[in-house]
């Protein structure tokens, strides 16, 4: 049996100063190479993996056998976001942890298959659409859940309208999920698709402003809201207004959609810093500390008060931050953000950490050690610990039922406390990834069909 396929990756040494897209992606020869390792199960486990059912094994088939068009097209009778999922999707916690191969040795690179497949597409091929049912959704949110519901509820002969409130469609895709790791391109070329399969996308639009909810359901049939959870969590401690604080979110914000990256073709405000320190363990905070490295950083630190095994981040991405120079200080758990007369931040107090029984989520609690207090120099600090939902929507909608935590309460199904209202995504669960959005899309796509059906 071939080994595993490596991805071609760019050099840490030179990435590290760019914004160029990491992971190279496969050559043909890589992918055919690849495909051929698939068992072609007759009950495969990795389709029981994906959120949003692609049938794994026969789009590989058609990669093993070098027809690239049918493996593309097959995985669009499901996904309109494949070059999306095939980059940021967690497949080793979903298929490829399900794959046969994976008990012996390494599974299938799925998600890698599927970045290939759409990258090597020639041109969209648009499924010939149902007839009209003469109903109107209307999506609020043009994230991953939102574009995902739009998708599907348009091949079912849906008319859709997506409100995004920012000026580019994507939500978390364009606004928090750096360059290297996913190219705006991408994401613009994933958009036009959704918009190729009859989805009118209306930009600069923030439901709870120019029209409520209540309003939007006297001009639609049914409402998805998947507006995601852009509010940044902090820490709570003393110092956390002082300059040079970010949340991740604005950070990311100012990075990403505001294309501070692109400097100095875009003079976007953003405090580079030369010794910057990130806190938190997940995605978000790998992000943003690799992000500060490439604005021009000398030292970035991350600073998270488990050890590695909890971290919640993929280890593909802690990986490359190591690779790329990234520090990393465990255990440490800040108390105090520090400033000079100017209220410029210039340290971080921390207190190291030690772990004892599990908590509610199955990690080791964490707990304060006695007398080890220290600080750490730094002119920027980035806050990555979380967010939560914006409440703007929930706020302006009569009858939706909210969580203590500011989520939408839905159903399985993406049904809400007021009739006609669906929701899914972040906005649901908090702050998750991108594929379990996708999936809720999609759920929810399903339950809104059989509602109109019915009304």
């Amino acid at each position: 049996m071939l080994g595993r396929q490596k991805m071609p990756e760019q050099d840490p040494k030179v990435r590290r100063a760019n914004f160029n897209e990491v992971a190279l992606g496969f050559t043909q020869e890589q992918a055919i190479e690849e495909a051929k390792r698939c068992l072609q199960c007759k009950k495969p486990k990795c389709v029981e993996g994906c959120p949003v059912e692609v049938r794994i094994p026969d789009f590989i088939k058609y990669v093993a056998a070098g027809d690239f068009d049918r493996a593309i097209k097959e995985i669009k009778t499901v996904n309109a976001l494949p070059a999306i999922c095939g980059r940021v999707c967690p497949q080793e916690t979903q298929c490829e942890a399900s794959c046969i191969l994976g008990k012996k040795g390494e599974p299938v690179s799925v998600g890698r298959l599927e970045r290939f497949v759409s990258d090597n597409e020639q041109e969209s091929q648009i499924p010939k659409k149902p007839g009209s049912k003469g109903k109107k959704v209307a999506v609020v949110g043009s994230g991953p859940a939102g574009l995902t519901a739009a998708a599907d509820l348009a091949r079912m002969g849906y008319s859709v309208t997506i409100f995004e409130a920012l000026h580019e469609a994507g939500g978390v895709l364009t606004y928090g999920i750096p360059e290297f790791r996913l190219p705006k391109d991408i994401v613009r070329a994933e958009v036009e698709y959704v918009k190729k399969l009859g989805v009118t996308l209306l930009l600069d639009s923030v439901i709870g402003k120019i029209d409520t909810v209540d309003e939007l359901l006297c001009d639609f049939d049914a409402v998805f809201l998947g507006t995601g959870a852009g509010l940044p969590v902090f820490l709570n401690i003393d110092g956390e207004n002082l300059n040079g604080v970010y949340s991740a979110n604005e950070f990311l914000t100012r990075v990403n959609l505001m294309k501070s990256y692109k400097f100095p073709d875009y003079d976007t405000p953003i405090k580079k810093g030369k010794h910057v320190v990130v806190v938190g363990g997940g995605n978000v905070a790998m992000d943003s500390a690799r992000c500060a490295l490439r604005l021009g950083a000398d030292e970035v630190t991350i600073v998270y008060r488990r050890s590695e095994e909890e971290m919640p981040a993929r280890a593909e991405e802690i990986e490359h931050a190591k690779e790329e120079g990234i520090k990393f200080r465990l255990l440490t758990n800040p108390i105090r953000l520090n400033g000079d007369a100017k209220n410029w931040v210039n340290d971080i107090e921390c207190i190291n950490m030690y772990l004892c029984e599990p908590d509610e989520s199955g990690r080791c609690k964490p707990m304060p050690l006695t007398g080890s207090e220290h600080r750490i120099e730094t002119d920027v600090v980035i806050i990555a610990i979380g967010t939560s939902p914006n409440p703007l929507v929930p706020r302006t909608t009569s009858g939706l039922e909210i969580s203590k935590r500011g989520t939408i309460i839905a159903k399985e199904n993406g049904q809400t406390s007021k009739k006609g209202v669906y929701a899914g995504g972040d906005a649901v669960t908090g702050s998750a990834t991108v594929i379990s959005a996708m999936g809720a899309g999609k759920i929810a796509a399903r339950a809104i069909d059989e509602y109109l059906k019915s009304n």
